[in-house]
């Protein structure tokens, strides 16, 4: 039985029609009372970037259409329009209303049919209740070591306890089960399919304790390996870290050759690894740096917790990176960083959902009526694709925006805040000066794509020892039982036997392309905008399948629910070593992301850092850009 496009709505299956959006979908609802719901989180099939949310922006951008915005008659007036919201966008609304009052008139718009930008809440309907996932945005990083009092300070207005987030989080739940982290070969790359169990390895931000991975010795666990003798003998030994490879550099020579050569070249030609064990660890850097070991740097797989370096005789990491390595992972919410998004909006919107903590967020079924109320003095606007923005006059910007994909309207504000795309603001603010559209253009966004999967039952998993596989060269990279997270009256799958929410990932890349990380996620953006939803269900299928048919999984029966949290724009762009020069990627990025007149910008785009607490960062600073020019932020 093949999945087609089925979106849910209170549990209902509706069957959708060819071509139509997820505006359309909602509002096709089969009876007079569901004809008033909207509630994107329990649409499933394609969604993050979903169908609907890009193409006028695309029109704009790839193919140069034009329309006559002068014409477009001023609908709304506001003191601040955000374009984007995303938690950068929602927080910078709420650092606003904080400095300016609650009086003052905010409109956010947002191109897809939900908030919450990458943070996104997929919700699902299984026999034994409701399953919650994240579709993007998943954790809080090192909150305790790396936020700054900014970012702190958001999570103490809306109530998030830092502490009693983590011990929601049972981080032995499923050693205590005695499963492990495994590893899964697949027939097309190595000749058979098999799910080897017992990795002793750490990750980067571990959720695991290091005593608890349940791991077995390097020499048992890649001995299982389906690889040649000699591959093995090689991985183990270089796994046991006890070889300087990079003997006779000095230390600065050896920093230097980490940040100038990628880990498929130090494997290649130092540790001297054949194309087949190399191959071993091609996607080990997909989930965190959105690219492969091919377009990784020594010094970044160093901070992924790889293999190779601890001999070398290298100087400490910095303080943030080796938090990243020691800190826990577990400051989750059930939904994942969704929940932050949330608390923001009914912060911002009270009537939207009843309730006052991080506790009663999680299960809050939220108004989708009450974002967008007229006379409310903060509205979001949802299915809105921003298409023009320029400045009018002293204090004054105008707004257009393609509104559900039917008709342009415009706003006039006194400020606005681009809390988008950096790569998108060129086309929607033309006026912009050349060296800023260069720079703006500069943060290529890396494609990755967060699945859900709700299976039947986990037995599989527990037959085969495992809770979390990385596959080296599968089309997702890793397949892991969801965060066993309980808090707010919502609880985990506790047993085996019960319903389970699978969380996959797959990033579109070119392995030995040599092309650079930015044309690899240009090219793979390209890639994932031109799946449809059956070509990523087949794909799912045939994975999940093959890992774990042999231990009685049957897609057909044991795949109740399948959610594509497609994002063609992942990931923001990082500092490369491979291909950037640091100093003059912080002279970009500060060139990207100055004041236009009474135009900001925002985003974790602006500061090049795919995480929350960096789009709580820039939404404050581009606040303060406001709240302390008195008139404009900037030359016009």
């Amino acid at each position: 039985m093949n999945i087609t496009r089925r979106d849910f709505i209170n549990g209902v299956a509706i069957t959708v029609v060819a071509g139509m959006t997820p505006f359309q979908i909602l509002k096709a609802a089969p009876n007079v009372a569901q004809q008033t719901l909207y509630y994107p989180p329990e649409l499933t099939g394609l969604r993050g970037n979903h169908d609907g949310s890009f193409e006028g922006a695309h029109a704009i951008a790839r193919s140069g259409k034009q329309y006559d915005y002068a014409s477009v008659p001023v609908i709304e007036e506001y003191d601040l329009v955000i374009v984007g919201a995303g938690i950068s966008g929602l927080s910078a609304a709420h650092f606003y209303r904080k400095q300016m009052g609650e009086d003052k008139k905010i409109l956010l718009i947002d191109n897809h049919d939900d908030f919450g930008g990458h943070a996104k809440r997929n919700e699902f309907t299984t026999p034994d209740g409701m399953l919650l996932g994240y579709g993007g945005s998943e954790s809080l990083q090192s909150p305790k070591s790396i936020y700054s009092k900014v970012a702190k300070s958001v999570l103490a207005d809306l109530a998030v306890d830092v502490d009693k987030l983590g011990s929601g989080f049972q981080r032995t739940f499923y050693p205590d089960l005695g499963l492990s982290r495994g590893v899964y070969f697949d027939s097309e790359n190595f000749g058979v399919n098999k799910i080897v169990a017992g990795d002793p390895g750490r990750n980067v931000a571990d959720d695991i304790p290091p005593d608890r991975l349940n791991g077995r010795s390097y020499a048992e666990f890649i001995g299982d390996f389906p690889l040649p003798e000699a591959d093995r003998k090689a991985l183990i030994v270089l796994h046991e870290e006890t070889v300087d490879y990079l003997a006779g550099m000095s230390q600065s020579e050896k920093v230097e050759y980490l940040g100038s050569h990628s880990y498929t070249q130090f494997l290649r030609d130092k540790v001297k690894l054949s194309p087949l064990a190399i191959k071993f660890f091609q996607q080990r850097t997909n989930d965190f740096q959105a690219v492969g070991i091919d377009a990784t740097s020594c010094s970044d797989a160093r901070l992924c917790a790889l293999p190779g370096f601890a001999a070398l005789g290298l100087p400490p990491l910095e303080a943030d990176e080796q938090a990243e390595l020691d800190d826990p992972y577990i400051y989750h919410f059930p939904d994942g960083n969704a929940s932050l998004a949330r608390l923001l909006v009914r912060r911002l919107i009270p009537d939207v959902a009843p309730g006052h903590d991080m506790e009663d967020i999680v299960k809050a079924k939220f108004d989708y009526a009450q974002l967008d109320k007229p006379g409310a003095n903060t509205r979001l606007r949802l299915n809105a694709i921003g298409l023009h923005v320029e400045n009018i006059a002293d204090n004054q910007a105008d707004v257009t925006y393609l509104h559900k994909n039917q008709d342009l309207q415009k706003v006039r504000a006194k400020k606005v805040i681009m809390a988008g795309y950096n790569m998108l603001i060129p086309y929607v603010v033309p006026s912009l000066p050349e060296a800023q559209k260069d720079a703006l253009r500069e943060n290529v966004k890396a494609p990755l794509v967060y699945t859900k999967v709700v299976i039947r039952n986990w037995q599989p998993f527990v037959k085969l020892g495992v809770h979390e596989i990385y596959s080296p060269a599968a089309p997702y990279s890793r397949v892991k039982l969801d965060y066993p997270v309980s808090m707010g009256g919502y609880e985990h799958p506790k047993t085996p036997d019960a319903p389970m929410c699978l969380h996959m990932v797959y990033v579109p890349t070119m392995p030995g392309s040599t092309l650079s990380a930015r044309e690899q996620s240009r090219i793979g953006r390209a890639t994932l905008l031109a799946m449809p939803f059956s070509e990523h269900e087949k794909m799912i299928r045939k994975q999940l399948q093959g890992m774990f048919g042999e231990a009685g999984f049957d897609h057909e029966k044991d795949i109740l629910a399948i959610t594509v949290n497609r994002w063609a724009h992942g990931y923001s762009y990082t500092v490369n070593s491979l291909f950037d020069n640091e100093d003059e990627s912080e002279k970009i990025i500060k060139t990207a992301r100055q004041p236009f007149g009474n135009i900001h910008i925002a985003n974790s785009d602006s500061d090049w850092s795919p995480y929350a607490h960096s789009a709580m960062d820039q939404g404050w600073r581009a606040v303060q850009e406001i709240t302390q020019s008195g008139v404009q932020g900037g030359e016009a």
